[in-house]
């Protein structure tokens, strides 16, 4: 499975993309999110599931079905989108809560054996050294998943995305 997370307005997103989101789950802001509350719920009491029950309670296992993973998002203040950065803090359960050396740094263990491939694509302005911020991000959250870290792009504004649909 495919899945892309975004930010977008549903409409504009509709009107853009649609057509190219065939074999694609899509992740968007229409679907309300509560926030982590960072209880370990979904660790400790329903291993591998959140706690909450919302329609992202089951994003770990979403995850996991997933071999190709897009993000769309505006730069915000160093990183993601306040709606993109819920839905990765809400997809804990996709790891175990136990730890692992992994390069001489601790993470957490591997729930699932599946192997993404992380792709993000950032809007909006952007200094150079917000780039290489953005960029050790995506790093970081593709180590922290087991996920590959296939590129990083930057657009000035959601129009100079249209076409570029993998």
């Amino acid at each position: 499975m495919r899945l892309v997370i975004h930010d977008l307005e549903s409409d504009y997103f509709e009107q853009r993309f649609s057509g190219q989101l065939s074999n694609w789950h899509v992740i968007s802001p229409t679907t309300p999110i509560h926030h982590c509350l960072g209880c370990f719920g979904c660790w400790v009491k329903t291993p591998g599931a959140c706690v909450i029950q919302d329609q992202y309670a089951n994003l770990g296992e979403l995850l996991a079905l997933c071999q190709e993973v897009l993000i769309i998002s505006r730069y915000c203040y160093g990183g993601f989108s306040p709606f993109v950065k819920n839905v990765l803090d809400r997809s804990i359960p996709y790891i175990h809560p136990f730890f692992v050396n992994k390069h001489g740094e601790m993470h957490h263990r591997r729930r699932y054996s599946n192997r993404s491939r992380l792709k993000v694509w950032f809007y909006g302005e952007t200094t150079e050294h917000e780039k290489i911020t953005a960029l050790g991000l995506v790093q970081a959250n593709a180590v922290n998943f087991w996920w590959e870290a296939a590129g990083v792009e930057f657009y000035g504004n959601p129009a100079e995305m249209e076409g570029r649909m993998p």
